[in-house]
């Protein structure tokens, strides 16, 4: 093995098994042969594109990391778990000196941030992995910073739509909301209309019956007081593979942070795609 090597942790799941396959794909990267797995997994292996990956329950982890850490000592971890398990993966990782990358929603944030910077690692967290809807807001953040109350007396209605085993309210949506919410708009997470339902959104939404188990879809309207003026912002992305190319990016943005000696922070998508 001779480039980057990476754990992703939540095989067989089928965003961790895209993601494993990017990994193995790519020329400067190696997949460790070792996932962390959930409660309910009851298989002890997961194959990759011919590779078999050895699966470590929670009960099993504090035993078997050490055998991960030997063999690949300079490893990152990919996270994108189920969002309960955010914080106390974060715990682990950063107990166990392994940098990661988490793209996983979810749990408390403030907690997770703070946990990264007492550690002797570093992380890149983010709620989307996708760069161009980081992209898309890192300008919702220079409008709001730089137009504070553009639309006030407008009001917001937002609505996304991901497949149904996604447990919690998008991120991302909450993410533009908070933009916003400077600009002028009252508006809170509880609000955003969220789908779950395959029928529904096949029937009403149109999201092809392919991309029924992953998607995302959201949509941001914007209608003023006199309903004279309307602004609407859309979009719409189907399967996973754009996630992918952004994770392996801040796969290799971390790991020159780390040759750079950067410990106790942490790195958002954007300064990703800043390269700062």
């Amino acid at each position: 093995m001779s480039g980057l090597n990476v754990m992703v942790n939540g095989l067989p799941g089928n965003v961790t098994r895209m993601l494993a396959r990017h990994i193995i794909q790519a020329d400067d990267m190696d997949l460790v042969p070792y996932s962390l797995t959930g409660p309910e997994i009851e298989a002890t292996h997961a194959e990759v594109e011919g590779q078999s990956i050895a699966l470590i329950r929670p009960e099993d982890r504090e035993g078997r990391i050490a055998e991960v850490k030997t063999r690949y000592p300079d490893c990152i971890c990919v996270d994108f778990t189920h969002p309960s398990a955010v914080n106390a993966n974060a715990t682990f990782y950063c107990g166990q000196g392994l940098p990661f990358v988490m793209g996983t929603t979810g749990g408390d944030r403030e907690a997770l941030h703070r946990t990264v910077q007492q550690s002797s690692i570093a992380a890149v967290i983010a709620p989307n992995m996708a760069k161009q809807i980081v992209g898309l807001q890192a300008m919702m953040a220079f409008g709001a910073e730089t137009f504070p109350g553009l639309f006030n007396g407008y009001t917001l209605t937002v609505r996304e739509s991901h497949q149904q085993g996604k447990a919690d309210t998008s991120g991302t949506a909450k993410a533009m909301v908070r933009y916003f919410n400077a600009m002028g708009i009252d508006f809170t997470d509880d609000q955003i209309h969220q789908e779950r339902d395959p029928k529904a959104q096949q029937a009403r939404w149109g999201v092809p019956k392919a991309y029924l188990g992953g998607h995302g879809w959201h949509t941001y309207t914007l209608i003023s007081a006199d309903e004279t003026t309307r602004f609407e912002i859309t979009h719409n992305i189907n399967g996973r593979e754009i996630y992918a190319e952004g994770t392996l990016d801040a796969l290799r943005f971390l790991a020159r942070k780390l040759d750079q000696g950067c410990r106790g922070q942490v790195f958002s998508m954007i300064d990703v795609l800043r390269q700062v």
